[in-house]
């Protein structure tokens, strides 16, 4: 069974969000630990500016509660929170079909602050990436990860909720711009060269007068700036670079604020009342929130901008509801899928103890009053008896199969023919065990929205 608990920009604060975030080198540390609870079979855990998640796979020896309360357990140590309770008040729980469906409308972009951002695929399967290289991810749960890659791309193609170029740093750019009308005459200094860095330079090098990029690797920020025909500017620099930008765009891995309150009261003095914008859309923070309380200093973070969201979106929503149809079609096929697994051991075991009866005895007669029979005849009896076998089981496997696609009584049906046959030894579901259709696909088999 799937479970996801986690918190997103609908249920906390930034201030809460920034404690549970996880950057690329703390991931494999946060997945080995969620690899050490027995509760969890398989495990992924996401986090990105707007969201914190764990998708896992429910042990075959645990409950659903057991899991739960393992991964609440988790994200408080991640967060540094002193018990499971402190966060509670913050965080979702989705298990089973609900499960599912989440993962795949947070892969669509259906449950992003930006309704059809491309950025989340790109970060849930850089999330899948991780999981698969740390070995957390390999059966069912990789399995619907692939699943969800795929609905992303149906709902990207088949769609039009992504037109346009609304993005968190899209809005951001278009905040600077109703603030001070016009950037033609401004300077906007990038904090950052990394992905979201990047967006919001596209969408800066078109109206701003000069743009300066300044990241800790100089080299970086010059290829960046190289692209979009700014300048770089080195990290010491960046006291300097507060008291020459008018627009501060902030977005860079750092779990600690690289501007500070001191700072910007220095840079302050030196432009003598002029206005300076902060738009903080990094998480964890870069901006200390107590800038804002400074004269003609303004911080917007990423939650700050839900409004300015909402006034970019309206001709998204029409085409929620196809998407959300794409989603509701694969999640049906989905648990059609796994719920097959829950009946395969069965139709396994049974038919391959009616053959081993059938050729026992087949042996039997074969060493007796069949002795005298050549290799040609022994191979037709052989044929013979595994298309008995074949004909006699074709419908209890069919119904079965149909029962188990359709969601009714397969489990039920499967212990009957457990009981009946004898086969209370059988092997465990597919979704506990494992199986071949829930391997991790190569990482050519999905494609990745282009950022």
């Amino acid at each position: 069974m799937i479970l996801v608990v986690g918190l997103s920009h609908r249920t906390a604060p930034v201030q809460v969000r920034e404690r549970l975030a996880a950057g690329a080198d703390a991931l494999p540390m946060v997945l080995a630990r969620l690899a050490s609870r027995r509760e969890l079979g398989e495990a992924m855990f996401l986090s990105t500016c707007n969201r914190v998640e764990v998708v896992a796979l429910v042990a075959s020896s645990s409950s659903a509660d057991a899991a739960r309360h393992a991964i609440r357990e988790e994200l408080a140590r991640q967060g540094g929170a002193a018990s499971g309770e402190e966060l509670a008040p913050y965080l979702y729980e989705k298990l089973g079909d609900d499960a599912v469906r989440h993962v795949f409308r947070v892969a669509a972009s259906l449950d992003s602050m930006v309704l059809g951002e491309p950025q989340i695929l790109g970060q849930v399967k850089d999330a899948y990436d991780a999981a698969i290289a740390a070995g957390t991810l390999k059966g069912t749960l990789a399995r619907c990860m692939s699943r969800a890659f795929a609905v992303a791309k149906r709902v990207r193609s088949e769609t039009d909720i992504g037109v346009g170029s609304v993005s968190i740093s899209s809005v951001a750019v278009d905040l600077a711009t109703r603030i001070f009308g016009d950037l033609s005459d401004r300077t906007v200094l990038l904090l950052g060269a990394g992905e979201m860095a990047e967006a919001a330079a596209r969408s800066l090098v078109k109206g701003a007068r000069a743009l300066r990029i300044c990241n800790r690797s100089f080299e970086r920020a010059a290829h960046l700036a190289g692209e979009m025909h700014a300048a770089a500017v080195p990290w010491e620099g960046l006291a300097e670079e507060l008291g020459v930008a008018d627009v501060v765009v902030a977005s860079t891995a750092s779990t600690t604020y690289v501007v500070t309150r001191q700072m910007v009261q220095r840079a302050m003095r030196e432009r003598k009342g002029r206005t300076l914008l902060f738009v903080d859309i990094a998480v964890p923070r870069n901006v200390e929130p107590t800038v804002h309380g400074i004269d003609n200093a303004y911080v917007f973070n990423v939650d700050d901008l839900e409004q300015e969201v909402a006034r970019g979106l309206q001709a998204r929503h029409g085409h929620v509801d196809a998407a959300e149809a794409i989603v509701q079609e694969q999640v049906a096929e989905f648990i059609a899928w796994r719920r097959g697994l829950e009946v395969q051991p069965t139709l396994v075991a049974m038919r391959a103890k009616a053959r081993t009866v059938m050729l026992s005895e087949l042996e039997t007669s074969l060493r007796g009053r069949l002795k005298h029979l050549g290799e040609p005849d022994r191979a037709a009896l052989a044929q013979m008896v595994e298309s008995g076998v074949n004909k006699l089981l074709h419908a209890p496997t069919a119904k079965l199969k149909v029962r188990a696609a359709e969601g009714e009584d397969a489990a039920e049906l499967a212990a009957a023919v457990r009981y009946l046959f004898d086969l209370q030894n059988a092997a465990p579901p597919a979704e506990e065990a494992g199986s071949e259709e829930g391997e991790a696909p190569s990482a050519g088999e999905d494609e990745r929205l282009p950022n």
